[in-house]
Protein backbone atom coordinates (compact mmCIF):
# COMPACT_ATOMS: atom_id res chain seq x y z
CA UNK A 1 0.00 0.00 0.00
CA UNK A 2 1.49 3.39 -1.48
CA UNK A 3 1.72 5.87 1.62
CA UNK A 4 0.54 9.69 0.65
CA UNK A 5 1.44 12.59 2.39
CA UNK A 6 -0.38 13.63 5.19
CA UNK A 7 -2.83 16.32 4.33
CA UNK A 8 -3.11 18.45 7.05
CA UNK A 9 0.24 18.41 9.04
CA UNK A 10 -0.19 19.85 12.52
CA UNK A 11 3.05 18.82 14.52
CA UNK A 12 4.49 22.51 12.74
CA UNK A 13 1.98 25.35 13.44
CA UNK A 14 -1.85 24.94 15.10
CA UNK A 15 -4.88 24.97 13.31
CA UNK A 16 -8.32 26.35 13.57
CA UNK A 17 -10.37 23.41 14.89
CA UNK A 18 -13.32 21.89 13.21
CA UNK A 19 -16.97 21.24 14.46
CA UNK A 20 -19.02 19.72 12.63
CA UNK A 21 -22.62 18.19 14.13
CA UNK A 22 -24.97 16.10 11.53
CA UNK A 23 -28.52 14.66 12.52
CA UNK A 24 -30.50 12.31 10.54
CA UNK A 25 -34.01 10.99 10.83
CA UNK A 26 -35.07 7.66 9.01
CA UNK A 27 -38.77 6.80 8.52
CA UNK A 28 -40.88 3.92 6.52
CA UNK A 29 -41.82 5.34 3.86
CA UNK A 30 -43.56 3.40 1.09
CA UNK A 31 -42.31 1.43 -0.84
CA UNK A 32 -39.22 2.11 0.92
CA UNK A 33 -36.83 3.91 3.84
CA UNK A 34 -36.59 7.53 3.68
CA UNK A 35 -34.44 10.07 5.55
CA UNK A 36 -36.96 12.48 6.42
CA UNK A 37 -34.61 15.05 8.03
CA UNK A 38 -31.44 15.64 7.55
CA UNK A 39 -29.32 18.59 9.66
CA UNK A 40 -25.88 19.67 9.23
CA UNK A 41 -23.36 22.34 10.81
CA UNK A 42 -20.13 22.33 9.63
CA UNK A 43 -18.33 19.95 7.48
CA UNK A 44 -19.89 16.60 8.08
CA UNK A 45 -22.75 15.98 5.75
CA UNK A 46 -24.76 13.18 3.66
CA UNK A 47 -24.56 14.14 -0.42
CA UNK A 48 -27.88 11.69 -1.33
CA UNK A 49 -29.36 8.89 -0.37
CA UNK A 50 -29.33 5.11 -2.40
CA UNK A 51 -31.82 2.21 -2.70
CA UNK A 52 -29.45 -0.34 -4.41
CA UNK A 53 -31.95 -3.18 -2.59
CA UNK A 54 -35.23 -1.54 -2.82
CA UNK A 55 -36.71 -1.01 1.26
CA UNK A 56 -33.43 -0.02 2.86
CA UNK A 57 -32.03 3.43 2.65
CA UNK A 58 -27.98 3.31 2.05
CA UNK A 59 -26.49 6.89 3.03
CA UNK A 60 -22.71 7.72 3.28
CA UNK A 61 -21.16 9.75 6.12
CA UNK A 62 -18.76 12.51 4.31
CA UNK A 63 -16.48 14.28 6.00
CA UNK A 64 -15.35 17.16 3.16
CA UNK A 65 -11.74 18.01 4.99
CA UNK A 66 -10.61 14.32 4.49
CA UNK A 67 -9.61 13.28 8.11
CA UNK A 68 -9.56 14.92 11.59
CA UNK A 69 -7.35 16.83 13.01
CA UNK A 70 -6.44 17.64 17.12
CA UNK A 71 -8.88 20.13 18.14
CA UNK A 72 -11.51 18.84 16.11
CA UNK A 73 -15.34 18.21 17.59
CA UNK A 74 -17.38 15.70 15.36
CA UNK A 75 -20.92 14.68 16.35
CA UNK A 76 -23.73 12.56 14.77
CA UNK A 77 -27.12 12.04 15.71
CA UNK A 78 -29.12 9.51 13.54
CA UNK A 79 -32.71 8.39 14.64
CA UNK A 80 -34.82 5.54 12.97
CA UNK A 81 -38.18 5.67 13.46
CA UNK A 82 -40.94 2.51 13.60
CA UNK A 83 -40.42 0.19 10.51
CA UNK A 84 -36.84 2.15 9.12
CA UNK A 85 -34.55 0.17 7.60
CA UNK A 86 -30.96 2.63 6.91
CA UNK A 87 -27.44 0.76 6.38
CA UNK A 88 -25.06 3.88 7.23
CA UNK A 89 -21.18 3.85 5.96
CA UNK A 90 -18.58 6.01 4.84
CA UNK A 91 -16.69 6.36 1.40
CA UNK A 92 -13.71 5.74 3.10
CA UNK A 93 -11.10 5.32 5.86
CA UNK A 94 -11.51 8.33 8.32
CA UNK A 95 -7.95 9.15 9.78
CA UNK A 96 -7.11 10.92 12.85
CA UNK A 97 -4.53 12.81 12.64
CA UNK A 98 -1.28 13.53 14.83
CA UNK A 99 -1.85 16.12 17.36
CA UNK A 100 -0.10 19.14 19.22
CA UNK A 101 -0.49 18.72 23.10
CA UNK A 102 -3.64 19.33 24.19
CA UNK A 103 -5.31 19.43 20.94
CA UNK A 104 -7.86 16.42 21.55
CA UNK A 105 -10.07 15.35 18.47
CA UNK A 106 -13.52 14.33 19.56
CA UNK A 107 -15.90 12.18 17.93
CA UNK A 108 -19.55 11.33 19.60
CA UNK A 109 -21.99 9.15 17.67
CA UNK A 110 -25.23 8.31 19.17
CA UNK A 111 -27.57 6.10 16.82
CA UNK A 112 -31.51 5.35 18.45
CA UNK A 113 -33.45 2.69 16.55
CA UNK A 114 -36.69 2.08 17.48
CA UNK A 115 -38.98 -0.90 16.16
CA UNK A 116 -36.60 -0.60 13.15
CA UNK A 117 -33.44 -2.14 11.89
CA UNK A 118 -29.91 -0.28 11.51
CA UNK A 119 -26.38 -1.12 9.54
CA UNK A 120 -23.62 0.67 10.98
CA UNK A 121 -20.57 -0.25 8.80
CA UNK A 122 -18.11 2.51 8.58
CA UNK A 123 -15.35 2.31 7.03
CA UNK A 124 -11.98 1.78 9.28
CA UNK A 125 -10.48 4.47 11.31
CA UNK A 126 -6.73 5.28 11.11
CA UNK A 127 -5.08 7.31 13.91
CA UNK A 128 -2.26 7.94 13.01
CA UNK A 129 1.10 8.26 14.86
CA UNK A 130 0.54 10.86 17.91
CA UNK A 131 -2.89 11.08 17.35
CA UNK A 132 -4.75 11.78 20.40
CA UNK A 133 -8.39 10.74 20.01
CA UNK A 134 -11.87 10.18 21.72
CA UNK A 135 -14.75 8.53 20.14
CA UNK A 136 -17.66 7.32 21.55
CA UNK A 137 -20.80 5.48 20.35
CA UNK A 138 -23.60 4.74 21.60
CA UNK A 139 -26.41 2.21 19.98
CA UNK A 140 -29.75 2.63 21.79
CA UNK A 141 -32.03 0.19 20.87
CA UNK A 142 -35.83 -0.03 21.69
CA UNK A 143 -38.51 -1.82 21.08
CA UNK A 144 -38.56 -4.69 18.45
CA UNK A 145 -34.81 -3.25 17.02
CA UNK A 146 -32.56 -4.98 14.75
CA UNK A 147 -28.97 -4.46 14.55
CA UNK A 148 -25.47 -5.35 12.97
CA UNK A 149 -22.64 -2.74 13.14
CA UNK A 150 -19.12 -2.72 13.83
CA UNK A 151 -16.05 -0.36 14.36
CA UNK A 152 -12.56 -1.05 12.34
CA UNK A 153 -9.79 0.37 14.43
CA UNK A 154 -5.77 0.78 12.38
CA UNK A 155 -3.41 1.66 14.66
CA UNK A 156 -0.10 3.55 13.25
CA UNK A 157 0.59 2.94 9.35
CA UNK A 158 2.60 -0.14 9.69
CA UNK A 159 2.95 0.00 5.42
CA UNK A 160 5.04 3.07 6.06
CA UNK A 161 6.84 2.05 8.71
CA UNK A 162 5.26 4.10 10.97
CA UNK A 163 3.92 2.47 14.32
CA UNK A 164 1.61 4.17 16.59
CA UNK A 165 4.51 4.61 19.17
CA UNK A 166 3.08 8.35 20.42
CA UNK A 167 -0.36 9.67 21.27
CA UNK A 168 -3.23 8.62 23.09
CA UNK A 169 -6.53 6.94 21.92
CA UNK A 170 -9.42 6.76 23.85
CA UNK A 171 -12.40 4.32 22.91
CA UNK A 172 -15.74 3.79 23.99
CA UNK A 173 -18.55 1.62 22.29
CA UNK A 174 -21.78 1.26 23.88
CA UNK A 175 -25.37 -0.94 23.42
CA UNK A 176 -28.44 -0.14 25.20
CA UNK A 177 -31.94 -1.86 24.85
CA UNK A 178 -34.91 -0.36 26.35
CA UNK A 179 -32.77 1.74 28.75
CA UNK A 180 -30.40 -0.75 30.36
CA UNK A 181 -26.84 -1.68 29.28
CA UNK A 182 -26.33 -4.61 27.19
CA UNK A 183 -22.46 -4.23 26.22
CA UNK A 184 -19.83 -1.15 27.75
CA UNK A 185 -16.68 -1.43 25.96
CA UNK A 186 -13.93 1.25 26.83
CA UNK A 187 -10.57 0.90 25.39
CA UNK A 188 -6.94 2.98 25.82
CA UNK A 189 -4.05 2.90 23.98
CA UNK A 190 -1.34 4.71 24.49
CA UNK A 191 1.14 5.29 21.85
CA UNK A 192 4.18 2.56 22.70
CA UNK A 193 2.54 1.05 25.67
CA UNK A 194 3.61 -2.56 26.37
CA UNK A 195 -0.11 -3.57 25.93
CA UNK A 196 0.35 -3.81 22.12
CA UNK A 197 2.35 -6.72 22.47
CA UNK A 198 1.07 -8.09 25.52
CA UNK A 199 -0.98 -11.38 25.23
CA UNK A 200 -3.66 -9.74 27.19
CA UNK A 201 -3.53 -6.45 24.86
CA UNK A 202 -3.31 -6.69 21.07
CA UNK A 203 -0.45 -9.20 20.68
CA UNK A 204 1.19 -7.49 18.19
CA UNK A 205 -1.38 -6.69 16.33
CA UNK A 206 -1.98 -3.15 14.69
CA UNK A 207 -5.82 -3.34 14.13
CA UNK A 208 -8.72 -3.89 16.14
CA UNK A 209 -12.33 -4.76 14.59
CA UNK A 210 -15.69 -5.31 16.86
CA UNK A 211 -18.76 -6.62 15.29
CA UNK A 212 -21.89 -6.81 17.45
CA UNK A 213 -25.52 -8.31 16.17
CA UNK A 214 -29.02 -8.17 18.05
CA UNK A 215 -30.96 -9.92 18.40
CA UNK A 216 -29.25 -13.25 18.38
CA UNK A 217 -29.37 -17.07 19.90
CA UNK A 218 -27.20 -19.57 21.15
CA UNK A 219 -28.91 -21.17 18.38
CA UNK A 220 -27.41 -18.65 15.65
CA UNK A 221 -24.21 -18.76 17.43
CA UNK A 222 -23.61 -22.56 17.05
CA UNK A 223 -24.62 -21.95 13.47
CA UNK A 224 -22.17 -18.97 12.74
CA UNK A 225 -19.61 -21.07 14.13
CA UNK A 226 -20.13 -24.12 11.99
CA UNK A 227 -20.72 -21.95 8.70
CA UNK A 228 -17.14 -20.47 9.42
CA UNK A 229 -15.56 -23.52 9.87
CA UNK A 230 -16.95 -25.71 7.67
CA UNK A 231 -17.62 -23.67 4.20
CA UNK A 232 -15.55 -23.51 1.92
CA UNK A 233 -15.68 -21.92 -1.67
CA UNK A 234 -18.47 -23.02 -4.40
CA UNK A 235 -20.41 -24.49 -0.88
CA UNK A 236 -21.47 -21.37 0.62
CA UNK A 237 -25.35 -20.31 0.19
CA UNK A 238 -24.59 -17.17 -0.85
CA UNK A 239 -21.68 -14.78 -2.89
CA UNK A 240 -18.96 -13.90 -0.97
CA UNK A 241 -15.87 -10.92 -0.90
CA UNK A 242 -12.97 -12.77 -2.83
CA UNK A 243 -11.53 -12.50 0.67
CA UNK A 244 -13.14 -15.49 2.01
CA UNK A 245 -10.60 -16.97 4.44
CA UNK A 246 -8.47 -15.18 7.20
CA UNK A 247 -4.80 -14.23 6.67
CA UNK A 248 -1.95 -16.07 8.08
CA UNK A 249 -2.05 -12.91 11.18
CA UNK A 250 -5.84 -12.71 11.16
CA UNK A 251 -7.41 -13.59 14.09
CA UNK A 252 -11.35 -13.86 15.33
CA UNK A 253 -13.33 -14.89 18.01
CA UNK A 254 -17.13 -15.18 18.71
CA UNK A 255 -19.43 -14.35 21.87
CA UNK A 256 -22.92 -14.70 22.95
CA UNK A 257 -24.05 -11.60 25.78
CA UNK A 258 -27.34 -11.86 26.89
CA UNK A 259 -28.73 -12.20 23.06
CA UNK A 260 -25.64 -9.68 21.70
CA UNK A 261 -23.57 -11.65 19.46
CA UNK A 262 -19.65 -10.41 19.29
CA UNK A 263 -17.15 -11.01 17.29
CA UNK A 264 -13.46 -9.29 17.75
CA UNK A 265 -10.53 -9.52 14.94
CA UNK A 266 -7.28 -8.67 15.56
CA UNK A 267 -4.76 -8.48 12.55
CA UNK A 268 -2.09 -6.08 10.83
CA UNK A 269 -5.00 -3.58 8.79
CA UNK A 270 -8.11 -3.05 7.66
CA UNK A 271 -8.03 -6.26 5.02
CA UNK A 272 -7.63 -8.15 7.72
CA UNK A 273 -10.27 -7.03 10.02
CA UNK A 274 -12.83 -7.17 6.76
CA UNK A 275 -11.65 -10.44 6.20
CA UNK A 276 -12.81 -11.57 9.53
CA UNK A 277 -15.83 -9.74 10.24
CA UNK A 278 -17.38 -9.03 6.42
CA UNK A 279 -18.14 -13.13 6.32
CA UNK A 280 -20.07 -12.67 9.46
CA UNK A 281 -22.66 -9.82 8.24
CA UNK A 282 -22.71 -11.53 5.31
CA UNK A 283 -24.39 -14.49 7.08
CA UNK A 284 -26.37 -12.30 9.77
CA UNK A 285 -27.71 -10.45 7.05
CA UNK A 286 -30.45 -13.18 5.74
CA UNK A 287 -30.76 -14.41 9.32
CA UNK A 288 -31.56 -11.21 11.18
CA UNK A 289 -32.74 -9.23 8.34
CA UNK A 290 -34.65 -11.23 6.42
CA UNK A 291 -32.32 -9.21 3.33
CA UNK A 292 -30.17 -10.59 1.07
CA UNK A 293 -26.23 -9.53 1.56
CA UNK A 294 -25.63 -6.64 -0.90
CA UNK A 295 -22.42 -4.72 -0.12
CA UNK A 296 -23.14 -0.94 -0.71
CA UNK A 297 -21.68 0.26 -3.74
CA UNK A 298 -19.42 2.85 -2.46
CA UNK A 299 -17.15 -0.15 -1.25
CA UNK A 300 -16.25 -1.20 -4.74
CA UNK A 301 -15.03 2.09 -5.55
Amino acid sequence: MACAPTARRLDSAPHTPWEAELRLRFTAGAPRTQLLERLHRGPLRVQRTFHPEGAPCHVYLVHPPGGVAGGDRLTLHAELEPGAHALITTPAATKFYRALPGRRALLEQRLHVRDATLEWLPQEAIYFDAADVATRTRIELQGDARFIGWELSCYGRPACDEPFAHGRIRQSLEVWRDAQPLWLDALRTDGGHPMQRARWGLQGATALGTLAAWPCTPADLEALRHWLDESRPGEDAMPLSPQRALTATGRRSLTLVDGLLLARALGTGAADLRAALLPIWQWLRPRLLRCPAVEPRIWAT
